[in-house]
């Protein structure tokens, strides 16, 4: 039996007070296919950095806890949203099975994994990327508050803060496409017709230009 397309998709913490977020989240259950929804850590990361020099933990504890942030603002759009929480690889399955999208609640399997570095150049980014590297995804969506030119390198997005420094690290070979408020007017129809918003990145270097 052929098996569904798989998308994961990162909504970026910086859209947290848009008002593009729920107009994302409404194109995004327009994708037919199987769907597993990444949140980054929103205000709730803000507070674990503002917080850090001043309480002077380790950037390895301030990833645990970044990683916790994203598992609360996954509960916010959870119940803000209607989203079904998944928390294990078996949970994300089941949820795709039955026809819904699973929104990842990433702490458990994080902590879990050995090959995740801790430190502040893997935010919810890399983890994204590495979820649709395990999960042999068949493509990586960025949902971010910028726009970039088609074909712009993973190299040159990091390099301009788009996504984490370790996020080209993680991608292996996942297409990866990223979409800024320019891609929202036509999201819902692309995503209902199986094609993906926003511009591709590609896996050499090119300039970006946005």
């Amino acid at each position: 039996m052929t098996r569904a397309p798989l998308l994961v998709v990162k909504i970026g913490g910086s859209l947290h007070d848009s008002p593009e977020l729920p107009r994302w989240i409404d194109a995004l259950k327009s994708w037919p296919h199987r769907l597993t929804l990444v949140s980054g850590g929103g205000p709730f990361a803000d507070a674990v950095r503002a917080a850090q020099p001043i309480l002077r933990y380790s950037d390895e504890t301030a990833h645990a806890m970044a990683v916790l942030a994203m598992d609360q603002y996954a509960l916010a759009l959870s119940q803000l949203h209607g989203l079904d929480l998944a928390a294990t690889p078996e949970e994300i399955d089941a949820l795709h099975a039955s026809g819904r999208a699973a929104l990842w609640r990433a702490s458990k399997m994080v902590a879990a994994a050995r090959d995740i570095a801790p430190g502040w150049d893997v935010t919810s980014d890399s983890l994204a990327a590495w979820l649709a590297r395990e999960s042999e995804a068949d493509a990586l969506l960025m949902v971010k508050s910028v726009d970039i030119g088609a074909n712009c390198a993973l190299d040159a997005i990091a390099s301009a803060g788009i996504v984490d420094p370790a996020f080209p690290h993680y991608v292996g070979g996942t297409p990866v496409y990223v979409a800024g408020p320019r891609a929202l007017s036509d999201a819902g129809a692309r995503l209902a017709g199986g094609a993906l918003p926003g511009a591709p990145v590609a896996s050499r270097t090119q300039k970006i230009a946005s």
